[in-house]
């Protein structure tokens, strides 16, 4: 009796993805997700709250709330530059 070979065994996630045309909506989620949770723990760290955030940056709360939510992709590189500045970092992006 033959076993039948699982066609799945030595393929990966991302080639997966690739076959589902998934790759990019998932990488830019996971990429998104980092950056809010950099974001919230560099304000935990410097003790700043949403509404200071907010203050820093000249934009409502609701705006940060946006910002720190790893479901929102709403955000745009502007926003996401003058958060990290006022968290004292650098957002860097880079093409591969």
């Amino acid at each position: 009796m033959t076993e039948k070979q699982n066609p799945h065994i030595g393929s990966t996630f991302e080639s997966w993805l690739d076959e589902q045309g998934l790759r990019e909506e998932v990488t830019a989620a996971a990429i998104k997700e980092v950056i809010a949770a950099q974001l919230a723990a560099e304000m935990k760290k410097k003790g700043i709250t949403k509404a200071r955030m907010a203050e820093m940056m000249e934009t409502s709360r609701a705006q940060i709330d946006r910002l720190l939510d790893p479901n929102n992709s709403s955000a745009t590189l502007e926003t996401l530059v003058r958060a990290a500045k006022v968290v004292g970092r650098q957002l860097r992006l880079e093409l591969v």
